[in-house]
């Protein structure tokens, strides 16, 4: 019987993979989330749920998980700026102690890195606190790789979504709100210039790669996105209705570079597309 941990697990795409590991009767799956922006709706059966934060995990994990999938950080950009306190004890504090976890109790580690620190040639590392944390992170995760020898694989998504993204407030993601303003009646919502782009993946498609790279992944560089690219203002526009063009805001990166040649080399591939799940949106 395997023992894994999700940190995060009760969040858009912890809680995914959780319902996934879940699936499998050689899998005792737990989840740590301290609830920041997880929800106890996202909770699936076959699930140990843990709350606190990473943090705390040596205080709040009694036993050694053969596999910790560390999604359990802050992850967003604009925000992040206004946040950087919580940039900073959720994703160095945290990241630091979970680390740390990994090489005292032998776990192999899937780290989720972000995929700005490709954007805009390299740049965007440095774009946000949100950006540097995590770009800074995966030196990091390298080197106690090197330094420990610890067992790890990095990976990066690319604009996630589907079912149970958060759709609302602060910390909504750009298709749900979208998707939940075109069911208010409301303009969308699109920050200047529109023109940045993106590449929009599935929470499926971010599933199944995460599986296979917690199963085969070694090292750095694990991609896991759509090579699809389109800008903001074409997504809007795709949904249809008015559209508000909003100030340019900081940390707003223009371009970014899909790295999916390691993960598509495990046999992943991108299955879901997002004009067909806009469709799916539109029909109701």
């Amino acid at each position: 019987m395997k023992k894994i941990l999700v940190t995060g697990g009760a969040g858009f795409v912890g809680s995914n993979l959780c319902e996934a590991l879940a699936k499998d009767s050689n899998h005792q799956v737990y989840s740590l989330d301290n609830y920041f922006t997880g929800k106890r709706e996202n909770h699936v059966a076959g699930v140990t749920y843990i709350e606190g934060s990473t943090e705390h995990i040596f205080e709040l994990i009694s036993f050694s998980p053969d596999i910790i999938f560390h999604l359990g950080e802050y992850s967003r950009v604009e925000q992040s700026f206004e946040d950087i306190d919580k940039v900073l004890l959720f994703n160095k504090i945290g990241t630091l102690k979970v680390l740390e976890f990994c090489r005292k109790r032998g776990s192999k580690l899937i780290y989720a890195g972000s995929s700005t620190k490709f954007g805009d040639g390299g740049l965007g590392k440095d774009q946000s606190p949100y950006a540097w944390s995590k770009s800074s992170n995966t030196e990091l995760v390298k080197n106690y790789g090197l330094w420990y020898g610890i067992d790890y694989a990095i990976v990066y998504f690319y604009n996630v979504y589907g079912q149970r993204e958060i759709s609302t407030g602060k910390y909504a993601t750009l298709i749900a709100l979208f998707a939940e303003k075109m069911k208010q009646g409301a303009p969308l919502t699109v920050v200047s210039p529109g023109t940045q782009q993106r590449n929009f993946t599935h929470i499926e498609d971010i599933v199944a790669g995460l599986l296979l790279v917690g199963e085969k992944g070694q090292g750095d560089g694990y991609g896991i996105g759509s090579p699809e690219t389109y800008t903001v203002l074409q997504i809007a526009k795709l949904f249809g209705g008015t559209i508000e063009m909003l100030p340019e805001r900081k940390g707003n990166r223009m371009t970014a570079e899909v790295v999916t040649q390691k993960t598509e080399a495990l046999g992943w591939k991108a299955q879901r597309h997002i004009e067909e799940y806009i469709k799916e949106l539109r029909k109701g």
